[in-house]
């Protein structure tokens, strides 16, 4: 099912929506509560991710429907509200930092989101290594695409 939204900078009126959407989504996709507090995640989205990553909104009128961080060489987030997986958002904002990129992108994903192991490996990322050096302390996958 297509969805209709626009991809925009990211501002920081859209915060609280963006981390509501955000946490949702990743709990569903780990089955983990969110280690942070509300306060916290707004800070690290207004604060912390800008200085190291381009990040994207892709919005359905005024809701928040996907985020997506990423510089020339790595996607350090993307998330899809759970009501528009399977809609086309995703890989249109991957399609947005693989034409951004210098050629390669990397990206960590955790071992039990077969979805999105699904989704990257079907846009081109093939996995590279495995471990668990994150705050979740649960096995991750660190998957490069390269551009043909």
């Amino acid at each position: 099912m297509q969805h209709q939204f626009i991809m925009i900078p990211y501002n920081p009126k859209y915060a609280e929506q963006t981390v509501d959407m955000w946490r949702a989504s990743k709990e569903k996709a780990i089955g983990q509560k969110a280690l942070h507090s509300v306060e916290d995640h707004i800070y690290f989205l207004n604060s912390i991710l800008p200085e190291r990553f381009q990040v994207e909104l892709a919005l359905s009128g005024e809701k928040v429907v996907g985020i997506i961080a990423y510089n020339e060489s790595e996607v350090s987030q993307l998330y899809i509200h759970i009501d528009h997986h399977g809609s086309g958002i995703g890989e249109s904002l991957l399609n947005k930092a693989k034409h951004q990129s210098s050629g390669k992108l990397r990206l960590y994903t955790f071992e039990v989101n077969a979805i999105a192991q699904r989704f990257y490996e079907k846009h081109g990322f093939k996995a590279i290594a495995r471990g668990h050096e994150n705050e979740e302390n649960l096995p991750d996958i660190l998957y490069e695409w390269v551009s043909p």
